[in-house]
């Protein structure tokens, strides 16, 4: 597919020192901002807890952080989830020496009880004071262990147990909203009576708890690392042998620059830095190196040509050209994608999204303005003649 009629004739070396120095100054002042303040890291790599809530009425951030500053975690992280304002994502980056009712609970479990602990109502605290169980934030074994205490026989706590915690976890929004929907869960006579008078609908409730230890955020940092550099390493010894090794140093030396260009951007956004965001600048690693052979591919072609003679500037012009209305189609077309994604995904792959978006923009212009430019740097070498 072609969006020119006739093939273009941009002059496109001869703008490479300008391309450079564009490149240099943003990746200059990635380095002052990294410098500055560090990256946004994610539990992933800083360790910390994740706790996925959801209220049974809408709230807002600024309430939770009211409820969190309140037990020293003001500065925990909230987004929401979807439009209701009922689902959230708190994040804790660092574990502290906090109290809590269990003592033998560990640190992270100490952190997601007193979250809980900091958005009970009053009311909620005094019917749990009252030894009232809560069965939207009960665990099937608590509330097994809770029928049990209450003269209810082990099969039929259990049986029950297991019934009101499926329940839950197949509700979207994982809360039951009002006790007459025990009656459908066909629980013995006695086991609803119980839960009647004994028990109570918390306001809210965890649908998941997740923890990372910082040693196992450190680790995760040097595994991300490696994977990019064994990334960008089998990528040079791979066009080293499908073309030549200046043309594996060329398209390594613009893949650095692409992941550098990325990383500068999400430190001047301040996004966070988590797995997906990792996963996403190995994606443009692999996208970027496929344009880029699209073009060495169209060069090398043009440079065994009687183009030879016409000289560096000359052919890499004309391979890029040659192959711009396919760079320009097949990125615009995935730009589309990964903006929709962005706009439409949710909040929750907002990070992964935004990195893609930026990657595809640098991918594309350091296909175009630095890739062949690092060849034309290098002419003597890639048009040497056989002796």
């Amino acid at each position: 597919m072609k969006i020119f009629k006739t093939e273009p004739n941009f002059k496109l070396m001869n703008k490479r020192y300008i391309a450079f120095a564009l490149s240099a100054l943003v990746i200059i002042a990635g380095g002052l901002t990294y410098k500055s303040r560090g990256f946004n890291l994610g539990i992933d790599f800083a360790g910390g807890t994740m706790i996925e809530v959801s209220f049974i009425e809408p709230t807002n951030i600024n309430t939770l952080r009211q409820d969190l500053a309140g037990v020293g975690l003001g500065q925990s992280i909230i987004q929401r989830v979807g439009e209701k304002g009922t689902k959230f994502f708190i994040k804790t980056l660092n574990v502290t020496a906090l109290e809590a009712d269990d003592q033998y609970l560990e640190e992270h479990e100490k952190v997601a009880e007193v979250i809980r602990e900091s958005f009970l109502t009053e009311t909620e605290k005094s019917l749990k004071q009252s030894g009232k169980l809560d069965l939207n934030n009960s665990s099937q074994q608590a509330i097994q262990d809770f029928l049990g205490a209450n003269g209810i026989p082990s099969e039929d706590a259990s049986q029950s147990a297991e019934k009101i915690s499926l329940y839950k976890k197949d509700k979207p929004d994982g809360l039951i909203n009002d006790m007459s929907e025990l009656q459908g869960l066909d629980l013995k006579n006695r086991v609803t009576r119980l839960l009647n008078e004994k028990a109570y609908l918390g306001s809210f409730t965890f649908l998941s708890v997740e923890i990372v230890g910082p040693q196992v955020g450190h680790d995760l940092q040097r595994k991300a690392t490696l994977a990019t550099v064994w990334a960008l390493l089998g990528m040079l010894i791979y066009i080293g042998f499908r073309f030549r090794l200046i043309y594996g140093l060329a398209a390594v030396i613009t893949l650095i620059h692409d992941v550098l260009v990325s990383l500068s951007f999400i430190l001047f956004f301040n996004i966070e830095v988590s797995l997906p965001v990792v996963a996403a600048l190995l994606t443009i690693v692999g996208y970027s190196l496929n344009d880029t052979i699209v073009i060495f591919d169209r060069v090398r072609d043009n440079v065994k040509s009687s183009m030879r003679r016409e000289g560096a500037e000359v052919v890499l012009d004309r391979s890029i050209n040659q192959t711009f209305s396919r760079t320009i189609v097949t990125s615009g077309t995935t730009l589309i994608t990964v903006v929709c994604l962005f706009f439409l995904g949710g909040e929750v792959i907002h990070t992964f999204s935004f990195t893609l978006m930026v990657g595809i923009v640098i991918g594309t212009y350091s296909s175009i303005f630095q890739s062949c430019a690092w060849l034309k740097i290098w002419e003597r070498f890639f048009l040497r003649k056989k002796k």
